[in-house]
């Protein structure tokens, strides 16, 4: 005979059902199991089967016991034996699941201290398997709902246990949907929810996994005014800095990886920061804090890993990097990196920033700011600063409230030291102030979509896009020599309908990569038209239209309908008095929009007041016709 206990009570001989009627037998029954093998006195029963016993109490538990005998005479090796204070259940210790499920419990953490870990796996996944619900399900007396809420914390802390070793052994997206199940079910566990980051991390789901981080530690704020844990602080810093114990172990079958942000599969190329960012180019830095404030000095290094396959960049590359070697030590070195989406700013600014970080050994942070992200609003800079306090060494709790406050203490934190900070992917100059040191000879490398005219004292150095030799050399990378070595002229082809941007050429080049049937022709008849372009620039990560269209979520309305009206004209290119005729507005009107464009890098200035799109912002400019229709003036 076998007793159930873990989910709704059940008793089955031979595997059949067999019914216990009644709810005073059922409780019984649960009493008696809990203590199986062992004596309940009757007034342990009396009590747990009645909150005001009865006068009848004794004779009414006599008549359930009896009841019991009947069903359980059928098995031999269990018996209901009369004692003299009480009775004793005498059952097989396997025939009762909560058992079976302690001894595999038990037997597993033997073999995790042995490194078998997969005997542990299989005993951990056998007792999570034996449970079907709720334990006694249904059956309320005082010692069995003790009993089964300290079932159900051992079954939580089973399944903890399972998915830490599964994630050991080599398993990511295996345990993906689980985990989300199971933290869905418990939004408290710590151990879930830094199992789901890993899970998500190792899976190349860097953005994924920090979301996670960020919910629970706003259902902790919002429910209960705490921070998170110092141990899902602790992953979510060495998450941010793609640490090695983060990746952990490759998955069975596979090599050992880098970490990839969301943003395509292949190997990153230079000049192309949208395309494939670092690591932590998507996210804020942070690190743990053992203390309140750490002291200065033996910082680590937070920068995102540099790219392997860098193309291009010399002149700009040469010049930063003589900028960066100056000695500046009374006052910070700020250069600001602008260009269009897409152009390679990231990329660039991290390549300096490992180049130079040996020259600024007190620190290298690395924060993204957003303020170009097509899936969430710009990063507020007193959040900025919390991250970045606690990446130096302070503590959450005394991080100040204010954004005064933090910007104060971030700049004494730097006082005196040679740091090397990177704010990437910033919306402004209001964003980016906060944030910079306030003396000492620290570099600050910042790069936007805009041209932070308004950042005083900052060197600015504007990204366009690769010529076109070194575009033909990124496109040749990702494609492979000999495939492009067949087809020159298409090569060149292609850049040019890409633009020479990188992400454009990454996106291209790695679908024709993926496409072994395709010559470098079939690809450029995909790219030839502008509708074409812009399906044949969209892949299940990366989508560049959608990419370009978060520029224009800086301009009001008049500045986007005037966009949308000059690329609709067939003109390459346009002086005010061509603009203001295609247009209808006035001249003055037309040089200040034209002034904002250049400003978000959203137009070129060809030569003095003559203006041009990149083909593929035009593109862009003219989907957003599909996205925002309005009528238009006749004259246009």
């Amino acid at each position: 005979m076998e007793f159930l206990v873990l989910g709704s009570l059940e008793t089955r001989q031979s595997g059949e059902l067999v019914r216990v009627r009644g709810m005073r037998q059922q409780k019984l029954l649960a009493l008696l199991l809990l203590h199986a093998n062992r004596v309940v006195p009757m007034d342990v029963l009396v009590d747990e089967l009645w909150e005001d016993p009865p006068s009848s109490a004794r004779p009414q538990v006599h008549n359930a016991i009896r009841d019991l005998r009947r069903i359980l005479s059928a098995a031999d090796e269990t018996s209901l034996v009369t004692m003299d204070v009480g009775y004793r259940l005498m059952v097989p210790d396997d025939a009762v699941d909560a058992h079976r499920f302690v001894t595999s419990v038990r037997g597993a953490a033997t073999a995790e201290r042995e490194g078998r870990y997969a005997d542990a796996i299989r005993l951990l996944q056998s007792a999570v398997d034996l449970w079907r619900g709720d334990a006694f399900a249904g059956i309320h007396c005082p010692s069995v709902t003790s009993a089964a809420v300290k079932l159900h914390e051992q079954r939580l802390t089973a399944l903890e246990d399972l998915m830490t070793l599964r994630l050991r052994i080599g398993e990511t997206s295996s345990v993906v949907g689980e985990l989300h199940a199971l933290l869905a079910e418990y939004p408290l566990r710590d151990s879930l929810r830094g199992s789901l980051m890993l899970a998500l991390f190792r899976s190349g789901r860097q953005a994924d996994a920090l979301a996670v981080y960020d919910e629970g530690r706003r259902f902790l704020a919002e429910e209960l005014g705490l921070e998170p844990s110092q141990h899902l602080r602790t992953l979510h810093a060495e998450i941010l800095a793609d640490s090695p114990a983060a990746r952990g172990p490759a998955p069975a079958g596979r090599a050992p990886r880098r970490t990839r942000a969301p943003g395509g599969p292949g190997q990153p190329a230079g000049g192309d920061d949208d395309a494939v960012r670092p690591p932590s180019a998507s996210v804020s830095v942070s690190a743990p804090a053992t203390a309140p404030v750490s002291p200065p000095g033996n910082r680590r290094n937070y920068l995102p890993h540099d790219l392997t396959d860098f193309t291009g960049r010399a002149a700009e590359l040469n010049s930063l990097l003589g900028l960066a070697a100056q000695e500046h030590a009374d006052s910070p070195l700020m250069i600001a990196v602008d260009g269009m989406g897409g152009v390679g700013k990231t990329t660039l600014a991290v390549r300096v920033a490992h180049r130079v970080a040996a020259h600024y050994p007190d620190g290298q942070y690395f924060i993204s700011l957003h303020g170009y992200s097509a899936d969430r609003p710009p990063l507020p800079p007193e959040q900025a600063l919390a991250t970045l306090l606690q990446a130096s060494g302070v503590a959450p709790e005394a991080i100040p409230r204010s954004l005064e406050e933090r910007s104060a203490l971030w700049r004494s934190r730097l006082a005196g030291e040679r740091c090397l900070v990177v704010l990437d992917d910033a919306a402004d100059t209001a964003q980016v102030t906060p944030l910079l040191p306030g003396a000492g000879g620290s570099l600050v490398l910042v790069t936007s979509r805009r041209k932070l005219s308004a950042l005083d004292g900052a060197v600015p150095l504007w990204l366009d896009v690769l010529p076109a030799a070194d575009a033909a050399a990124l496109f040749t990378r990702i494609v492979g020599e000999q495939r492009a070595a067949r087809e020159p002229d298409q090569v060149a082809r292609a850049v040019e309908l890409c633009g020479q941007l990188p992400l454009a050429l990454r996106i291209a080049a790695t679908r024709l990569r993926s496409r072994p049937t395709w010559a470098v022709a079939d690809l450029v008849d995909r790219l030839a038209g502008a509708p074409q372009r812009a399906s044949c620039l969209h892949s299940a990560d990366r989508d560049l239209m959608s990419m370009l269209r978060t520029s224009y979520q800086h301009l009001n309305p008049s500045q986007r309908r005037f966009s949308r009206l000059i690329s609709r004209h067939p003109s390459p290119s346009y002086d005010v008095a061509h603009a203001a005729a295609v247009t209808g507005l006035p001249a003055g009107d037309v040089e200040r929009h034209f002034d904002v464009l250049i400003e978000n890098n959203l137009i070129r200035e060809d030569t003095p007041a003559r203006f041009s799109f990149h083909t593929l912002i035009r593109d862009c400019t003219r989907e957003l016709l599909l996205d925002e229709p309005e009528p238009e003036p006749e004259a246009a």
